[in-house]
């Protein structure tokens, strides 16, 4: 042998690389769940300017009623991405699971595909979570929108959500 390996127990090796990969996930959903949290502070921070702004303004002021369409477009922003922050920690739980379910996986009985499926489960948490951005994103152009079209004086009806 070469030397290395005569000491070294491969299966253990692959054992300890199959428990860390979830645990490198698991920073993965930390990172994301800090940059949805830091975008919803920012949210908050916004509407509750546009409000303090649309309460000086007077009744019937088209601006009043343009920041009434980008509350409600930024209420929606807030609940999608609250969710994805949920199915982020969700995802984060799920790769903790796994790497417990691989290094217990010796000293329990562990099925072999359990872990697997908590692996898949948290990934496809994260799909989700992109999506969810996603969604956020198109509300936040529509938004910016509203804010162009009143800067140019383009009217247009107010749009859906």
């Amino acid at each position: 042998m070469n030397g290395v390996s005569d000491g070294l127990d491969l299966s253990s090796i692959r054992l300890i690389g199959t428990a860390v990969t979830p645990a490198v996930m698991v920073s993965a959903c930390g990172i994301v769940a800090t940059g949805l949290d830091n975008q919803i502070a920012r949210m908050t921070t916004r509407m509750r300017e546009m409000l303090r702004e649309a309460r000086q303004l007077p009744d019937g002021s088209s601006r009043r009623d343009l920041l009434r369409q980008e509350v409600v477009i930024l209420d929606r922003r807030h609940a999608i991405l609250a969710r994805a922050i949920a199915l982020t920690y969700t995802a984060l739980l799920a790769f903790v699971v796994t790497s417990l379910l691989y290094l217990t996986k010796r000293q329990l009985d562990i099925p072999e595909p359990l872990p697997v499926v908590s692996f898949a489960l948290g990934v496809l948490l994260l799909g989700a979570v992109a999506v969810l951005a996603l969604a956020s994103l198109r509300l936040s152009r529509l938004a910016i929108t509203l804010e162009r079209e009143e800067l140019f004086g383009i009217t247009r009806p107010p749009p859906r959500l």
